[in-house]
């Protein structure tokens, strides 16, 4: 199971995860990704079946790379316990995830062979993700960047369609 070594502190706050991801939205070390399309906290537990359903699939041909940690921590209060009594204890790690995140990474197999790996590790994951090519999500997330700026080019000159 993945975690973090030590941390500074025991328990943290829940956070936001709002907007889409601004690190790690393209695909640096592989040919092939498993993009995130809604935001989620992932458990540790679910990104080792992942990773291991991805592995048995390409029975160990190719290179394989998680770009996501757990390096959360998330309590929970034991059940039928009042409220009060301070916050519960350490139950888990989790990898906090946003939208456009590439989660996994693949390479030295065929696009066939990449895609149905993936596509058994996205069923171990609670979210919606997408099969990526390195040359087309390098693609989609020009077009995002582009759009943003022409967008508020036309914020600013006044022009509403």
């Amino acid at each position: 199971m993945l975690m973090p070594k030590r941390t500074k502190y025991r328990r943290v706050q829940k956070g936001r995860m709002k907007g889409e991801a601004l690190r790690g939205n393209r695909i640096s070390y592989g040919e092939f990704g498993l993009v995130a399309l809604e935001p989620c906290w992932i458990k540790s537990q679910q990104i080792e079946a992942a990773r291991i359903a991805m592995t048995r699939y390409m029975k160990r041909v190719g290179r394989v790379w998680t770009k996501i940690f757990p390096d959360k921590p998330y309590s929970l209060k034991p059940l039928g316990t009042r409220m009060g009594h301070g916050k519960g204890n350490l139950e888990g790690w989790v990898a906090v995830v946003r939208p456009g995140r590439v989660m996994f990474e693949i390479s030295g197999v065929s696009e066939e062979i990449a895609s149905e790996a993936l596509r058994l590790a996205s069923h171990k994951l609670p979210l919606a993700t997408k099969f990526y090519t390195k040359e087309a999500l390098d693609a989609v997330v020009d077009a995002k960047l582009n759009g943003k700026v022409n967008k508020t080019q036309e914020e600013g000159t006044g022009n509403e369609n």
